[in-house]
């Protein structure tokens, strides 16, 4: 509430509306341990199909959570997480309608790592976010980056975009090892 001067709402790419933790309990799953892997919403599907004793759909594109939380190595996971949005949302009767002032950003893809968060909007603007250096994502640097960087990560962005089958995806969230550098 009130960061990068926004009322209350969950539509920008910025860490306050993305990083949301998950919090699971149940048999066989650890008391307080904490993963801190990047998941996304794709990954219950798999999740719900391991613990039910089914096989994920074959376009699944998400991965189970369950050897994450067994304390499996999983040297293959993604590094890079895709966000989504469409908007800005104007319609009167939209119960999702967003306050005024409340964040309703035009349509964007993001890229999100540990280290960084990179934005292209509907319009053409861009942003990048350098966390290890600006954890509260006030700085917009995209203007300084070397042409080499900006082209790999709107490249790393597009590979996630336009993925459709679970192993395209998984090497597309593996990025190419330096998303979050500069």
């Amino acid at each position: 509430m009130g960061e990068h001067r926004l009322m209350p709402g969950k539509m920008t790419a910025y860490d306050t509306d993305i990083h949301v933790p998950l919090v699971i309990t149940g048999p066989g799953i650890p008391v307080g341990l904490i993963v801190d892997q990047i998941v996304e919403n794709i990954d219950l599907h798999s999740t719900f199909a391991e613990l039910g004793g089914a096989a994920p759909s074959r376009a699944a594109t998400g991965r189970s959570l369950a050897p994450l939380w067994r304390g499996q190595r999983m040297d293959d996971w993604r590094l890079v997480a895709l966000i989504e949005h469409r908007g800005p949302h104007r319609e009167a009767m939209d119960p999702d309608l967003p306050r005024p002032r409340s964040g309703n950003p035009p349509s964007y893809e993001a890229l999100r790592t540990t280290t960084s968060l990179y934005v292209e909007y509907v319009g053409g603007d861009r942003e990048y976010h350098d966390l290890t250096t600006d954890p509260h994502e006030l700085h917009n640097t995209f203007s300084s980056l070397t042409a080499e960087k900006a082209a790999s990560v709107h490249a790393a962005l597009e590979a996630l975009k336009t993925c459709r089958d679970p192993g395209a995806c998984r090497a597309a969230e593996r990025g190419n090892g330096d998303v979050g550098a500069r």
